[in-house]
């Protein structure tokens, strides 16, 4: 009993910890950007391509957090983006795969979230909220690859959202299978005009996300 009343008082201090940071980061504010931006064009890829597979983590409690930060498992790009990706996942399926997605656009606030709760150790694998994140601007999207025929997600070299060096888009470990499905997913993405981010196999970056503002826009205000 008093191993569990522990545990059960150390889970409440995390929770409360986690509200407390939230509500911090709901009230801060996005910093201030000047020059000229893109109108915004946040399209569902669900929507655009329905073939396309979601497992939203951060709407779970399944993700680093601990819990969910989105009230909705959406998943959102810039229109561009999304039209590229939704080639990306056409190209795939004649070799047994389609895209699997964890994110798209996120809102600011769950940045700030993400920094604050992330130590200082790891703060290589999050968006630092003072230069915003290319995922605020819809132009960032996380994602794996899913066997068509086996119905689930491939594994890769590392798991998603995994704070470790197997992350590291050349990382040489793991299986050669896995590193050959890694190198697939970055090589259809790069032809398709985005860029993977080096600390994070499954992040990459659509080209011109910075003619895109950083935005704070709740799902449900898409």
């Amino acid at each position: 009993m008093y191993n569990f009343e522990n545990k059960y008082r150390a889970i409440r201090k995390v929770w409360a910890l986690s509200a407390v940071v939230l509500i911090s980061s709901c009230a801060a504010k996005p910093p201030q950007e000047t020059g000229t931006f893109k109108s915004s064009d946040l399209v569902e890829l669900k929507r655009l391509d329905p073939t396309i597979q979601l497992d939203i983590r951060y709407a779970t409690s399944n993700n680093f957090a601990g819990r969910p930060v989105y009230s909705e498992a959406q998943a959102f790009l810039q229109r561009p983006a999304a039209e590229a990706l939704a080639r990306v996942n056409k190209e795939l399926e004649p070799l047994g795969y389609r895209l699997l997605i964890f994110d798209g656009y996120r809102p600011w606030s769950v940045t700030k979230v993400f920094w604050d709760i992330t130590p200082k150790a790891k703060r290589e694998f999050v968006a630092n909220p003072k230069k915003g994140s290319r995922h605020n601007r819809g132009c960032a999207v996380d994602l794996s690859l899913w066997d068509i025929a086996a119905a689930k997600e491939v594994q890769m070299t590392g798991e998603y959202d995994e704070m470790s060096p197997r992350s590291y888009a050349n990382y040489a470990g793991g299986t050669p299978a896995q590193r050959a499905l890694r190198d697939l997913l970055r090589s259809k993405m790069e032809q398709n005009g985005f860029t993977v981010l080096e600390a994070e196999w499954w992040h990459f970056d659509f080209q011109g996300w910075k003619s895109y503002r950083i935005q704070n826009v709740p799902f449900n205000k898409i």
